[in-house]
């Protein structure tokens, strides 16, 4: 290579010295040089020869590469969003892969790495067609073991390449690249352990992008992994047989990688490998099981290097000893999860989940951490962090739900074991007898759900956690912090298996725990305990104690962290549902704390959410909400008033806290926040442009309406007045120019001025009906035309009996792009129907279509609505063939469409009930209302013949409809809305029933186009 340096170099290489220079003068002026050349022909090939000189100080080579790769960046393709001109001429393009390749194989990391780099982002846009001589290049370099920088460098190369191919490059990569890598993973006595992991990391991205392409390009993908498949496998098992070795980074690296392959192949190329996974996990356990013995030494015990505080190589690749685990466990969640390859581990279920609780031990380094740090340490808890623990306690869910009682049995045992060895280490002294405990603590807790489904596994837990903690509690909390914490956690999760007398015991020693002075984790477990205890204890356990509690709340509060807040607040929410009836006594202490708290967080919507409920927790309370009410006015009432004044999520923080307090509230409440805010909370929603405050402002006033009803407009004075101020609201939020989130609560509002001042709206209706139709049709959000929607169904219900009228009245409404409203209105409806949530919601819009379908209106007929989705090609629908083949969908006349419809409302209905008759006595057990005379219904409809839609399942779903779903329509009483009484499957079978008596012919035309499942519901109630 030349080594001359003409004049130009020269004065490269005095700029790049320069801006090494201490003065920053000397610097600056370097640094504006340098940027002034790139602009100028022939930088690009200057840096790149200085890069590739190995006679320049390694410094100005290495600053050379690094600006070569952001000039490549800036200059090489137009078009890119990085590009900047001028663009780099086809002649230096050439000098600069020229003298790139010729520096791969440098002796020095850095330079190689930063060489790498820059032809990787080359290559991107120039190879193959461009740079046909890349890929020979590299695997000449490749294929030479006489000089192994060369071998470094160009898999270096290839590494960053893979991970930025598609499917048109990988094949041709693979074919022949593939067997060079192979040679070098299987010559361990040529090639050191970070080559031959460099060779698999290239093995696995390749495997990765064929099995992002495999669903189009199955037969060919899976053909060309078959072909290689063999030799990679023998090589796998190789090198998963052997002993892990202890304080060996490389070679954990180097079976992370075949790991990682392993995982792909399973999760793409299933069938291909099923075959093999036999032969491979007995050298995986070999794996597995060693690593453990490693694992605990040096996480665990912290006696050996775990080198987790080098998690990466100088290439940025995973080194540490957890990285290693946690991709294991990956592989074994892939084989669990995967039906037909689970079978090969259901034989050792039982030794899986021992060494897997073993692996979940808290580490040396976690202890530490933890100790002095809580945000860490709840962090880890609420699952916010990945790890080792995180990824083992996924591993033991995913058994239980493939696995089902095996796993729990293989779960329960293995934790019994586990348990009765720390037993024995305890007895003998061993200072680390209680990790153990509390890794199988850990591990009963992160599948307590299904333990608990399990009648059997539950109780037998409950018993086990019973004897365990009532042993482990006399032992000190300051010598053994982790398992106080995990004890009260497990307390609180098993709280329903659990003795009376130890759960007692147990919220005792939390409560106390919370205001002594223990180590931070204690606390956080007893938190947690609380949390889940309070619901369920015993009003004459807690309220001797429940003034100290909310004492020790308020401190713990005063001391939150952002990390740990949530936590407490939901301790402090407990607390105060549990302790209602001396809710009185404690308002005065609990209110003005949790008061600062929301006025310190108020921009938080996670923190005001919570902050909000404890309020309105205590509001609920007997004898709260005035006293409450009297706090918060005065300070909210100048905030609302004064808008304009106040700092950023205030004003909207405070229109949420008047909602919670107007919801429910008695007519006393809402006139006195009336007369302080209604007309502040109107100004806000005509004049304010933050959509925040417009949608709190929005939901403020459906309360106000909510709860004011027909009183509220006599309140301010002017009825006249104060309706329309409520109607100039509504106006603007309906202003087809205002976007989308600025009326997102519109709908709510409106369907509150309907249901509670029906005759001062009727005279709006057309008006009301013009504006709600412009809205629709100028909205980008899906839910804000839903909930549009749902006014116009609203409205057919109160046009009844004359439904025809509100027919007639959008047809006389006009839309535009349409020929009229209606014919808009229900091309919308039918397509958005299935989007709609919320069981009144459901209620409303399928029985307004059905009143709308018993008019047969003649204007039904003419309307033509989407139908059914037509079926694509087959194989992956990608975003470029989304484009040139966009969904098609069949035409369908408009009565067809709403009986499909109601059809399918009727299958969801049917769908969401378990089937058999041993489900008979637990839908028995939820009934709540007499039946006797809706049995008789339907017989009388014929609803019951042998196998087919029965009472019992039809009114099971009726429930479930029924349920409170914490939709907003809770917030603002549609319970009164007669409406949401509605038995929607009773419902359905009544109008299906009597419309096919109506007119047989007709009913038999409009089935004619439903699909068979359509049909068959509609025919199961009608037999």
């Amino acid at each position: 290579m030349e080594s001359a340096v003409d004049q130009d170099q020269q004065w490269l290489l005095n700029c790049l010295s320069a801006t090494l220079d201490p003065s920053h003068d000397v610097r600056s002026f370097a640094e504006a040089s340098l940027h002034q050349a790139s602009l100028q022909p022939g930088f690009g090939s200057a840096l790149s020869k200085v890069a590739a000189n190995r006679e320049l100080p390694l410094g100005l080579r290495q600053l050379a590469a690094v600006l070569l790769k952001q000039f490549i960046k800036k200059h090489w393709q137009e078009g890119e969003d990085s590009f900047e001109p001028p663009a780099v001429s086809i002649d230096e393009k050439a000098v600069i892969r020229k003298f790139l390749l010729l520096s791969l194989d440098d002796s020095h990391r850095k330079i190689c790495t930063a060489i790498s780099v820059a032809v990787a982002a080359i290559a991107s846009h120039d190879w193959p067609e461009d740079w046909p001589d890349l890929l020979p290049h590299l695997l000449k370099l490749i294929k030479d073991p006489t000089n192994m920088n060369g071998v470094q460098g160009a898999l270096k190369c290839l590494s960053l390449l893979s991970s930025d191919l598609d499917d048109a490059t990988v094949p041709q990569l693979v074919t022949v690249l593939f067997p060079c890598l192979h040679e070098i993973v299987s010559s361990p006595q040529i090639y050191d352990k970070y080559l031959r992991a460099k060779a698999l990391s290239i093995v696995y991205s390749c495997i990765s992008l064929l099995g992002a392409v495999s669903g189009v390009f199955k037969s060919q993908t899976s053909g060309m992994v078959k072909s290689i498949l063999n030799p990679w496998i023998n090589e796998f098992t190789a090198i998963l047989k052997e002993p892990v070795p202890s304080e060996d980074p490389d070679d954990w690296s180097v079976r992370m990688e075949v790991i990682k392959c392993l995982n792909q192949l399973i999760q793409n190329f299933s069938s291909l490998i099923q075959g093999d996974l036999t032969v491979i996990m007995g050298p995986f356990w070999q794996t597995f099981v060693s690593s453990l013995g490693v694992y605990v030494r040096s996480s665990v015990e912290g006696v050996e290097d775990s080198y987790e505080e080098q998690r990466y190589d100088s290439d940025g690749a995973e080194m540490g000893l957890e990285s290693f685990v946690i991709q294991m466990f990956e592989f074994l969640l892939a084989v669990v999860g995967n039906s037909k390859l689970v079978k090969v581990i259901m034989n050792h279920l039982k030794e899986l989940v021992y060494y897997s609780i073993a692996f979940l031990q808290m580490t040396e380094q976690q202890a530490h951490t933890w100790a002095v740090n809580a945000n860490e340490f709840v962090a880890n808890e609420d699952d916010l962090t990945y790890s080792c623990r995180v990824s083992g306690a996924l591993l033991l869910e995913e058994l239980v739900s493939s696995c089902g009682e095996e796993g729990i049995i293989a779960i329960v045992e293995a934790a019994e074991r586990r348990i009765a060895e720390s037993q024995q280490e305890k007895g003998a002294d061993s200072a680390v007898w209680w990790r153990m405990r509390e890794a199988a603590l850990f591990a009963l807790s992160s599948v307590s759900e299904h333990l608990l489904e399990d009648e059997v596994s539950g109780g037998k837990v409950g018993k086990l956690i019973e004897q365990m903690v009532t042993e482990d509690i006399k032992t000190g909390v300051h010598e053994y912090p982790f398992l106080y914490a995990r004890m009260f956690s497990s307390v609180g999760k098993f709280s329903s298996v659990i003795s009376h007398e130890v759960r007692d015991n147990f919220l005792y020693a939390a409560i106390k725990a919370i205001s002594s002075d223990v180590p931070v984790p204690v606390k956080v477990g007893a938190c947690q305990a609380l949390s889940q205890l309070l619901p369920d204890a015993n009003e004459g356990t807690i309220m001797p104690h429940i003034v100290g509690l909310f004492s020790s709340l308020r401190g713990l509060l005063s001391q939150a962290s952002d990390e740990t807040l949530h936590m407490v607040l939901e301790t402090m929410h407990a607390a105060v549902t549990a302790g209602c009836k001396a809710s009185a006594a404690i308002e005065p202490i609990v209110s003005p704390v949790i008061l600062n708290t929301w006025a310190s967080h108020v921009s938080d919507p996670f923190v005001s959410s919570d902050v909000i409920e404890i309020l309105e927790a205590i509001k609920n309370a007997p004898g709260c909400i005035h006293p409450l009410v009297s706090r918060i006015l005065p300070f909210v009432g100048p905030i609302v008033n004064k808008p304009q004044e106040q700092p950023d999520g205030l004003v909207a923080g405070s229109l949420d806290l008047l909602t919670m307090l107007l919801k429910n509230a008695p007519i006393d409440v809402v006139k006195t926040i009336h007369g302080i805010c209604f007309n502040a909370v109107i100004h806000i929603s005509l004049k304010s442009e933050d959509h925040a405050e417009l949608q709190n402002a929005t939901e403020c006033l459906a309360a106000f309406v909510a709860g004011g009803r027909q009183e509220i407009l006599a309140w301010g004075g002017d009825s006249g007045s104060t309706m329309q101020c409520l109607l100039d609201v509504a106006s603007r939020l309906l202003d087809p120019s205002l976007e989308s989130s600025g009326s997102f609560f519109v709908g709510t509002y409106i369907l509150q001025l309907i249901l509670h001042l029906p005759s001062q709206m009727a005279q709006h209706i057309w008006d009301l009906a013009a504006a709600l139709v412009r809205r629709m049709q100028s909205a980008q959000i899906s839910e804000l035309r839903s909930s549009l929607l749902l006014i116009f169904a609203r409205l057919v219900h109160m046009s009844l009996p004359n439904v025809d009228q509100f027919i007639n009245l959008l047809i006389n409404v006009p839309a535009e792009g349409s020929e009229n409203a209606f014919v808009y209105v229900m091309s919308e409806w039918t397509k958005q129907q299935g989007e709609i949530q919320g069981s009144y919601q459901i209620k409303v819009t399928t029985t307004a279509l059905a009143f709308l379908l018993s008019t047969k209106h003649p204007e039904l007929d003419k309307i033509n609505v989407q139908g059914h989705l037509i079926d694509s090609a087959s194989g992956i629908t990608t975003r470029s063939k989304a484009k040139l083949a966009p969904d098609r969908w069949t035409v369908m006349p408009l009565p067809k469409k709403i009986l499909a419809l109601l059809a399918d409302a009727l299958i969801e209905i049917q769908e969401q009930v378990p089937g058999g008759d041993n489900e008979d006595s637990d839908w028995e057990e939820i009934e709540a209302v007499d039946t006797e005379k809706e049995v008789d219904f339907l017989y009388s409809t014929g609803a019951m013949p042998s196998g087919r839609a029965r009472y019992d399942h039809l009114e099971a779903m009726a429930k479930a409809f029924d349920r409170d779903d914490g939709d907003e329509d809770n917030l603002f009483s549609v319970s009164a809305d007669p409406i949401n009484e509605i038995n929607l499957s009773n419902y359905l079978i009544d109008f299906l029933v009597k419309f096919s008596q109506s007119n047989r012919d007709l009913f038999h035309w409009l089935l004619q186009d439903l699909t068979h499942a359509q049909r068959n519901a509609i025919q199961a109630i009608l037999s």
